[in-house]
């Protein structure tokens, strides 16, 4: 059975990029197809891409990779409303649920693998990396929590799962910025050419 699944978020509207950043040129193809690339060669079983204001560009850009999709109607409403899009399609089985921005493209395979190897090991059902005390991604969610993410207030957003349950949350140390790095505007990706 597949039970770690991937959720990618690539519904938002990039407001500040006026321009749909995830299909900006990155390292000799999109920020979107590297994100996607990086999960697909972790330990995830199966990758689940939200889509919304740029579906159809951004599944154009995708190809034939193979992932799975869901298509936020309310993209509109924030972060929060692509993630419960996501969790609403996912087997009520699965074992755990790894979220990614999709404006990460640093989110190597080893960080990844790194946190269901620490999920695995410690039957912690929140595991999130941190670096100098920031929490970044990707966030892992244990199946358990499917339905509590459901009901989660849209005010709130998906990091209030872990003050509801602080004793289940476990952070892991990274040793690279790299997890609290997205790219929100023109000057983030500068940078990150340059870099």
């Amino acid at each position: 059975m597949k039970n770690i699944w991937a959720i990618i978020l690539a519904a938002g509207e990039s407001k500040r990029m006026r321009f749909p950043k995830m299909l900006l040129p990155y390292k000799g193809s999109t920020i979107i197809e590297t994100v996607i690339e990086n999960v697909l060669n972790s330990q995830v079983d199966v990758t689940l891409v939200v889509l919304g204001e740029f579906g159809d560009e951004i599944r154009k850009v995708i190809g034939n990779r193979p992932v799975r999709y869901c298509f936020n109607e309310l993209y509109a409403e924030g972060m929060l409303s692509s993630v419960k899009c996501g969790f609403r399609v996912l087997p009520h089985d699965l074992e755990a649920i790894l979220v990614f921005p999709g404006d990460q493209p640093l989110l190597k395979p080893v960080i990844t693998d790194n946190v269901i190897s620490y999920f695995r090991a410690t039957g912690k059902g929140i595991v999130v990396p941190v670096y100098e005390k920031k929490r970044g991604h990707p966030l892992l969610i244990s199946g358990r929590y499917r339905d509590d993410v459901l009901s989660l207030d849209p005010d709130e957003g998906l990091r209030s799962l872990a003050v509801k349950f602080p004793l289940d949350v476990l952070e892991i140390e990274a040793d690279t910025s790299d997890i609290l790095k997205d790219i929100d505007s023109q000057e983030d990706y500068l940078d990150e050419l340059k870099r």
